[in-house]
């Protein structure tokens, strides 16, 4: 293959250029890919630049002085230019064969041969700093100016070498709003069922990547169209078309930078949908208590696709904790209500719920109605700092030990009662009030 390289002046950090000209000095053939490239050609910027060499790794580390091995074996070193920006270096390379999880790859000494093993056109692009050449063998620029996602080569085998693909391919066709090439389109639906056979953590990071853009919903409305959601989370396939329009525009609304708290928008409906046989145990979410048997459907399923996914027990119990209250704020009209709910949800989700009401009133004014007024006089009472567990109580176990009580579970029992009483009325919160409710609570049977 020679493609040609075409004359291209593209905006990039002065070390992009320092960093290829300490290689080409050496007699390294170098080229900014990737990311970077692409963007560049799109007219955004981007400080992530990445960077594909003749030189091997061994020759990349003796080039620099401060280097990172990111992935020897895979040919890649971690460069640290003089900002102090790592940069990805690998050796060129081409794929030996695959099993559509993992590539054997060799090094190659070409940057063509590097280029055809990319997955998607818009991705196989290569600019040299130092000479302002862009080398674009496959038409990556023209399907990015005509919006259309395509892959190098024969869709059917690059999905086969990795179906991760299948994720990338709907993650940037959302992101820079492409529309997928009818051939590419049917390739993917093809390989979807075998999405399931990746690692949890990489199709957990693709979503993660999708719930981050600009336009999730892009994605998410094709991972149901293609397939994608039915192969690996039943759950979300199975919630009916007039929620599931409803729940993606909702995620929309959600800003960006709260991609957990997206995804907590993504799995409120999964209630929805009847029971099955299929369905978690309700241990499966330690402590839950849910508003109602539809929001503890949810938050258990919820639960279980982050589990699947290999998501840290606290990330489950902060988008599980925004699930379990239901759609709405509390039907609060007293301030002891309002506490109750407090206490039961935990007062640090409540502006992760606020969060989610405000969008659904957005979507769905006519179903959900603003908010606003239930958000200050929960914030008020927040604000207020009254006492929501026991911890916060004046008294404690250690009073019981010492009217005589030995230590078990009508502790807990008694504490509760009294964590109740202070609720309703957090005056009674001092010593010389609770202690004398605290031993008649003990003596009695």
């Amino acid at each position: 293959m020679k493609a040609e390289r075409l004359p291209l002046d593209l905006e990039a950090p002065r070390e992009v250029g320092w960093l290829a000209s300490v290689l080409e000095q050496r007699g390294f053939d170098t080229w900014a890919v990737g990311g970077a490239v692409r963007d560049a050609i799109r007219g955004a910027t981007s400080s992530d630049w990445d960077f594909a060499t003749r030189a091997t790794p061994d020759e990349i580390r003796r080039a620099f002085e401060k280097t990172v091995p990111l992935g020897v074996d895979h040919g890649t070193i971690g460069v640290i230019d003089p900002a102090g920006v790592m940069h990805e270096v690998t050796t060129f390379r081409k794929d030996v064969e695959t099993d559509g999880r993992h590539a054997v790859v060799a090094f190659a000494s070409r940057i063509e041969d590097d280029l055809a093993r990319r997955d998607f056109t818009i991705n196989a692009l290569a600019w040299h700093p130092l000479r302002g050449e862009l080398l674009d063998p496959f038409g990556g620029r023209a399907d990015l100016a005509a919006g259309v996602l395509r892959t190098v080569g024969r869709p059917e085998e690059r999905f086969a070498e990795d179906y991760l693909r299948v994720l990338r391919a709907l993650r940037f066709a959302g992101r820079f709003d492409l529309r997928i090439d009818p051939a590419t389109w049917h390739a993917l639906c093809a390989a979807a069922p075998r999405v399931v056979g990746l690692s949890p953590e990489r199709i957990r990071d693709e979503i993660v990547k999708m719930l981050e853009s600009a336009v999730p919903s892009r994605a998410l409305n094709d991972m149901r169209r293609s397939g994608v959601w039915a192969a690996f989370a039943p759950e979300v396939a199975r919630v009916e078309d007039a929620d599931w329009a409803i729940t993606v525009a909702e995620v929309d609304e959600v800003p960006r930078g709260h991609a957990w708290l997206r995804f907590a928008a993504l799995c409120a409906r999964l209630g929805a949908p009847a029971p099955t046989s299929g369905d978690p145990d309700e241990t499966l979410v330690s402590g839950l208590r849910a508003s109602d048997d539809t929001a503890g459907r949810a938050t258990l399923r919820a639960a279980a696709l982050l589990m699947r996914l290999r998501v840290s027990n606290a990330q489950v119990d902060a988008v599980t904790g925004w699930i379990a209250q239901g759609l709405s704020p509390p039907a609060a009209d007293s301030g002891a209500e309002r506490r109750r709910w407090l206490a039961r949800v935990g007062p640090a989700r409540l502006d992760g719920y606020a969060t989610l009401w405000r969008a659904r009133h957005a979507v769905d004014p006519a179903t959900f109605g603003d908010p606003t007024a239930a958000v200050d006089a929960l914030t008020a009472e927040r604000a207020a700092e009254p006492p929501l567990d026991v911890g916060a109580l004046a008294v404690s176990g250690r009073d019981l030990i010492a009217a005589g009580m030995r230590p078990g579970p009508r502790f807990g029992a008694i504490l509760s009662a009294l964590l109740d009483e202070v609720i309703e009325d957090p005056e009674l919160n001092t010593r010389e009030r609770l202690l004398p409710r605290l031993l008649d609570l003990a003596g009695s049977p």
